[in-house]
């Protein structure tokens, strides 16, 4: 299966399984987050609030985000690839087939990955400072 391109977020949800503080630390995490997979995204929130937009991601409030979120993957699951990120099973369960679910625990660990993978080498240079490093690879050099 290809990579979404359109991701689809359960504001709330996804804000109480991140134990995110407010809606815009969450909102700011997912915008640069989208914005590095080459992607768009779609962040529903129930309540009222102010719809914005931060590059890729947009930022809407509704009276129902459940209702919204399944209108958006009905409309798009056919012009690409979509994912939802909740864990509402209604939510899921209504998305339809062609769209990949993402539960928001899983997202959430997804997050917290490191982007870097490990060192390969795991010689004693993984281990030492940066300072040491250069001490020594000046006293390697003959340098002083």
């Amino acid at each position: 299966m290809a990579e979404p391109t359109l991701y689809l977020f359960d504001g709330f949800n996804l804000l109480h399984a991140g134990g995110f503080g407010s809606p815009e630390e969450l909102r700011d995490l997912l915008a640069s987050w989208v914005a590095a997979q080459g992607a768009r995204g779609v962040l529903v929130f129930d309540g009222e609030g102010t719809d914005e937009r931060l590059g890729p991601l947009d930022v809407r409030w509704a009276k129902d985000a459940d209702a919204v979120l399944e209108r958006l993957a009905a409309e798009h699951r056919s012009r690409g690839e979509v994912a939802i990120v909740s864990s509402d099973a209604a939510v899921r369960s209504t998305a339809g087939i062609e769209v990949r679910k993402v539960a928001s625990q899983a997202f959430m660990a997804e997050l917290a990955r490191p982007s870097q993978p490990p060192s390969q080498r795991g010689d004693l240079r993984d281990r030492l400072d940066p300072d040491t490093l250069a001490q020594l690879e000046r006293l390697r050099r003959g340098e002083r």
